[in-house]
């Protein structure tokens, strides 16, 4: 393919992503998410793929997309449709650009990627490469809250594979990333006693008292050589300031870097969550680990030099790291398999409203993606 082709491509690329960005699709916007569905969904059936739709009650439908020929595929690539962004934003700040970026709540993280994806698919097909029959797709709707209500679906064809591609951004260094933190997510509930705070103060038990004491004794459990951490990140609480609190409530993200953290950390959350410290108050606590750690093994370090490998032919030399945040990759590779994370296209400033896109590589990320897929086809890991 000649680069006034590819030039064509980037051109078709980026019209496809300012569509989606411009579908408000946060994770908590199901009808926005179910749009994005249906457009990819759409652009998939129009290639030959067939479309299976996992619907969702509280959260968008996922879809899992495969070739009517394929057999047992053996790589598996996935990439999420929801963004960070509450509902009102894309009317604040619809897609944009320049010569160099495109801007828009969630063109980098990661509709960018859902694009690129598609089009190293049809790559594949126009080049009479038959490897696309060996993939399937998963696009699920809430990665960005941990994929609560995607995380069965993904273990379940995990173990179906034998590779796992995560095709989230990467940095403008084109980084790949082959090691994350674990992480989980709480919510605590506080039921108190409400009273006139200046008339009866003694008949009220504080919501908000209680909570307070639990925040510290979280944030207690903080071990940061470790690579431990517990943040509260969002409460509240109360119904005025006269009035002894009747209830309050706290969110609460936790990451670290081992599976035994993980599981003592889950259990110190709950004992401290078992009792109250401000009698007549009571406790109620949901949620837990929702991404076990992506530890980097002998497998993994096996399909990075391949995707290397492919990367060096395209002219582009990579590296690897080890990040803080969570992935679907970290999902993957608890079930075993080896999961290379960040093959999506470049940029930066994830989750704020200077989000962008690094245009130019839109087309690089494609043909990697095509070449790694081709490559993993045509030979045993």
């Amino acid at each position: 393919m000649s680069s006034k082709d590819w030039k064509q491509k980037e051109a078709e690329m980026l019209l496809l992503i300012e569509e989606i960005v411009n579908i408000e699709s946060g994770t908590f916007v199901k009808s926005g998410v179910d749009l994005v569905s249906a457009k990819l969904g759409s652009l998939y059936k129009e290639i030959g793929f067939q479309v299976d739709v996992q619907e969702q009650k509280e959260r968008g439908n996922n879809l899992v997309i495969t070739h009517p020929e394929a057999q047992h595929p053996e790589i598996l690539i996935i990439a999420h449709m929801d963004t960070v962004f509450p509902a009102g934003t894309v009317a604040e700040r619809p897609f944009s650009r320049d010569e160099k970026y495109a801007y828009g709540p969630g063109v980098f993280d990661m509709k960018a990627s859902q694009i690129t994806t598609l089009y190293a698919i049809k790559y594949l097909q126009e080049k009479g490469s038959d490897s696309y029959k060996n993939v399937r797709i998963i696009l699920n709707s809430d990665e960005e809250v941990g994929s609560v209500h995607s995380r069965s679906l993904i273990e379940e064809f995990a173990k179906l594979s034998k590779y796992a591609l995560i095709v989230e951004p990467c940095d403008e260094d084109g980084t790949l990333v082959t090691g994350r933190r674990g992480g989980g997510k709480y919510y605590l509930t506080v039921t108190g006693v409400a009273a006139h705070s200046g008339a009866e103060p003694e008949k009220g038990r504080s919501a908000i008292a209680e909570l307070a004491h639990k925040i510290i004794k979280l944030h207690a459990l903080t071990d940061a050589e470790a690579g431990v951490h517990v943040n509260v990140g969002v409460i509240g609480g109360g119904t005025s300031s006269n009035t002894i609190a009747p209830h309050a409530f706290a969110n609460i993200d936790v990451r670290m870097e081992t599976k035994a953290q993980a599981e003592e950390l889950d259990r110190s959350i709950r004992e401290i969550c078992s009792r109250v410290d401000v009698e007549g108050t009571s406790l109620e606590l949901q949620g837990g680990i929702t991404r076990p750690p992506m530890i980097k093994n002998e497998r993994t370090e096996e399909l990075l030099s391949i995707v290397q490998e492919e990367a060096l032919k395209l002219g582009e030399k990579l590296h690897d790291k080890k990040v803080g945040s969570g992935s679907d990759g970290n999902i993957t590779s608890s079930v075993g398999i080896a999961t290379i994370d960040a093959l999506g296209p470049k940029g930066g400033k994830a989750h704020s409203k200077d989000e962008y896109l690094v245009i130019e590589s839109l087309v690089p990320r494609t043909k990697l993606l095509a070449h790694v897929i081709e490559r993993l086809t045509n030979r045993e890991l």
